[in-house]
């Protein structure tokens, strides 16, 4: 068997690109023959990356940004000539470049789309792209979605259920004490941290998770990792709602701030208000060490799915500031709730979200096809 893993950006910096990447890691080092081909982001050069015996990762350089995407013609080239020698190419959605390839390339062997998420906000995009969508819905062998909700759930996939799977996304996390989780402990000292992760940009719900503290007393600490444009809007409503004392956004995070403030944090929350948010890999990576969950009800999304209520945390309605602050209260207030949802919520990540179930899930998926 010779894989192909398709689309998105080098270098990872999570999202889709970790997916397909972990995906090549974990099935080459099984056995399995499998590359991936991707275009470039952050200016990176051009590259051949030899990561194992069985794995090698092409990148080619973007040259083109419009309608809201890159665009890296040579990956058409590279592909015409490599699809050949590949039993699947498994592409990754949405990646209009990554579709136009695989169109373009007279590729006649076996095709797994995974869809990672609908493309929702860019409409000069999907006019422009759903021609060429409806062609790779149509190619498809099989179509995969991160959880079983969102694609049930996809108005672009309705027609085509019967070839509908799903593979959860997994990750494998470190676990080894962090030396930095004391001096967080320390920083925030007798506060209960509540610990959230993700861009500043509007899908995050961010400024309903502010808010939230407006209900919780001094004995709480909510701190938000990560940058985006909203970052000025966010600090001012901060500010305006007097919650300076309570509420701190960190900016930025390098791998190793990251895993301290998991490791360090007494619970994650998920604040996101749209489908954007499909699946939500911080939530699984909160999990993994055994945090409880408060994630948002997102209609169509997977999200709630992921995090399941009463069992690994709790799920409310979404834009609910005054929900988020009574789901902490609920989860603080009782010692053997925060228990059960912290063992809950490892018992979880383990039985469904590790990277090797992952593989897993998808090695199976390949065998079916090939059969």
């Amino acid at each position: 068997m010779k894989v192909l893993q398709l689309g998105k950006f080098y270098p990872i910096r999570g999202g889709v690109e970790k997916v397909e990447y972990d995906l090549m890691l974990g099935l080459s080092n099984q056995g399995i023959h499998c590359d991936m081909l991707c275009a470039s982001t952050e200016d990176h050069p051009e590259a051949t990356i030899h990561l194992n015996k069985f794995a090698t990762l092409y990148v080619v350089p973007t040259q083109i940004n419009a309608a809201a995407t890159k665009l890296a013609p040579k990956m058409i080239t590279m592909l015409r000539k490599m699809a050949k020698n590949y039993d699947i190419i498994h592409v990754h959605h949405p990646d209009p470049m990554a579709c136009l390839a695989l169109f373009l390339s007279n590729y006649k062997g076996h095709v797994v789309l995974h869809w990672h998420s609908d493309i929702l906000k860019q409409k000069t995009l999907l006019r422009l792209y759903k021609p060429l969508q409806s062609w790779l819905i149509k190619r498809a062998d099989i179509i995969v979605g991160t959880s079983p909700v969102y694609v049930q759930q996809s108005n672009f996939l309705k027609d085509v259920q019967s070839k509908v799977d799903y593979i959860p996304i997994g990750v494998d996390v470190d676990e080894e004490l962090s030396p930095l989780k004391e001096q967080i402990k320390q920083d925030y000292l007798n506060k209960k941290i509540i610990f959230s992760l993700g861009r500043l940009v509007e899908y995050k719900g961010y400024d309903y998770l502010i808010k939230s503290a407006k209900y919780l007393d001094d004995s709480f600490q909510i701190v938000i990792g990560g940058k985006g444009p909203l970052k000025e809007e966010l600090e001012s409503l901060i500010v305006e709602n007097n919650l300076s004392d309570k509420v701190k956004l960190l900016g930025f995070m390098t791998d190793e701030e990251v895993n301290g403030y998991y490791q360090a944090c007494d619970l994650f929350c998920l604040s996101s208000v749209l489908k954007t948010e499909a699946f939500a890999i911080v939530q699984i990576e909160a999990m993994a060490y055994g945090k409880p969950v408060v994630s948002t009800r997102i209609p169509e999304s997977g999200v709630s799915w992921v995090n399941q209520n009463e069992v690994s945390g709790l799920t409310v309605e979404i834009c609910d500031d005054k929900a988020l602050a009574d789901a902490f209260l609920s989860i603080f207030n009782k010692e053997d709730v925060y228990k059960k949802l912290s063992e809950g919520s490892k018992k979880r990540y383990l039985e469904h979200f590790t990277r090797q179930k992952m593989v897993d899930k998808c090695l199976q998926i390949y065998n079916k096809i090939l059969a």
